[in-house]
């Protein structure tokens, strides 16, 4: 038994959190955090990679995110304690500073996103509505967002309940518009078979994979609720690659439509490429109406976001990886308040450091570093044997994973790992400081 073992067993226990849900809410709560904003943003400037064939790049993004989905489906049922790949990088590798890093990766990526998301809120969409400054109403956003996320789980997955349905009825009503469309005459069905001018198509279509890809991003934040999940084994891997599957199924309709309904060129050099389509089908749909729709995908992705990254601070507190003020509860919500309030305030202060993009490209830097780390777990930890009923993927899934992992990695620009390797080298000093100031008060008990 490890030292931190040996205090968390001897530590008085802390009242633990209640199991409120169920498998339909977890499944409507991950496919809310994959829907999110991305497709909302992304279809135009994946068009501007690939031309109309959207759906292709699309697909091959689901492929690389079933892949290592499948390692969070093994290592979730087998280990189902809040903290995620941090309890499972600990558990592979014995080294404190890798999963201390890999939990700091995940933290990072989370509270980055939020604070993206919430400028997004602020920005052209809320401008729609009210006119204020993006930084202003950020931290007014993200203020609700945690007084949300601290009322309750439960209360949250409901509110994720609800926003999910409205932004997925605007995906359909994208595919809708554009099928009314074409009835009526309009529109290019072999738009969507048309690749860029000029381009190579296999290089093409892995290009705008890598932006694909961010749609998809989201699913791995499941596993920092798993503990307030009921019967965990049994539903989660169905919610997971469920929620997973109906999000490619969307991704693939909506890309088509838009590309059905504009050339590639119109959509690329769109802000809001499904506001544009939807005004291009003329089926008389307000583009007020399409705005709302849009801010309450963001609000709904910042929310999940930010019930990840508290719930994962509390995790990595219980697993003694970070101070345990962390794993502190409101005594009668019993959610994590430390958390929340630590997280929120780091996303306040990060909506002034960079815009949305560069913001969103280093999120998936760090959770490609994040999800590299959890399929090599997925095989370190095949020799763990479980006394927990639990998920096994084919061994090639989380091979197969991990590779993939270090494709994308290869795609990412200087400046994204400029600013990853500084936010990495953070949490390697804080690290540090860590262990030198616990070194210290043992010396000092001695």
């Amino acid at each position: 038994m490890t030292t931190r073992e040996q205090a968390a067993a001897t530590r008085p226990a802390e009242p633990g959190v209640k199991r409120d849900i169920t498998g339909k809410m977890l499944y409507l709560f991950i496919l809310g955090d994959v829907l999110g904003a991305g497709v909302y943003a992304l279809v135009g400037q994946i068009a501007g990679e690939v031309g109309g064939v959207t759906w292709a790049p699309m697909v091959v993004a689901l492929v690389l995110a079933l892949l290592t989905a499948a390692s969070y489906a093994e290592l979730v049922t087998k280990y189902p304690h809040a903290g995620g790949s941090a309890v499972f990088a600990e558990r592979a590798y014995k080294t404190p500073v890798v999963s201390f890093l890999v939990g700091f990766c995940m933290l990072a990526a989370g509270v980055v996103s939020a604070s993206g998301l919430a400028l997004a809120f602020a920005g052209d969409y809320l401008a729609t509505f009210i006119d204020v400054p993006p930084v202003v109403g950020a931290v007014i956003f993200l203020a609700a967002i945690a007084a949300l996320n601290a009322r309750g789980i439960k209360e949250s997955v409901r509110a994720n309940l609800v926003m999910t349905m409205i932004e997925t009825t605007g995906l359909v009503l994208v595919v809708v518009a554009v099928s009314v469309m074409l009835s009526g005459g309009n529109g290019d069905l072999g738009r969507a078979v048309q690749f860029e001018a000029g381009s190579a198509p296999v290089v093409a279509i892995f290009g705008a994979a890598l932006l694909a890809y961010y749609s998809f991003v989201g699913f791995e934040t499941s596993a920092n609720v798993i503990e307030e999940v009921k019967d965990p084994s049994r539903v989660y891997p169905k919610a997971l690659f469920g929620a997973l599957l109906t999000a490619g199924v969307l991704y693939v309709l909506v890309g088509t439509a838009a590309s059905v309904a504009l050339p590639a060129e119109e959509l690329s050099d769109s802000t809001g490429p499904l506001l544009s389509v939807i005004e291009a089908t003329n089926t008389g749909i307000p583009s007020w109406l399409f705005s709302a729709i849009a801010l309450v995908a963001v609000a709904n992705g910042a929310l999940l976001t930010m019930i990840m990254s508290s719930r994962l601070a509390y995790g990595m507190g219980k697993q003694g990886l970070i101070p345990s003020a962390f794993s502190k509860v409101l005594p009668q919500r019993r959610t994590p308040w430390v958390a929340i309030v630590v997280t929120t305030v780091l996303a306040m202060l990060l909506t002034v450091t960079g815009s949305i993009a560069t913001l969103a490209e280093t999120v998936v830097l760090l959770l490609l570093f994040v999800f590299l780390s959890t399929n090599v777990a997925v095989l370190v930890l095949r020799r763990d044997k479980s006394e927990e009923k639990h998920f096994r993927a084919w061994t090639a899934l989380p091979v197969l994973g991990a590779l993939s992992c270090i494709v994308l990695l290869t795609q990412q620009s200087g400046e994204v790992w400029l600013r990853g390797g500084i936010i990495i080298a953070t949490g390697a000093v804080l690290f540090l400081v860590m262990s030198l100031v616990r070194r210290n008060r043992e010396g000092a008990r001695v």
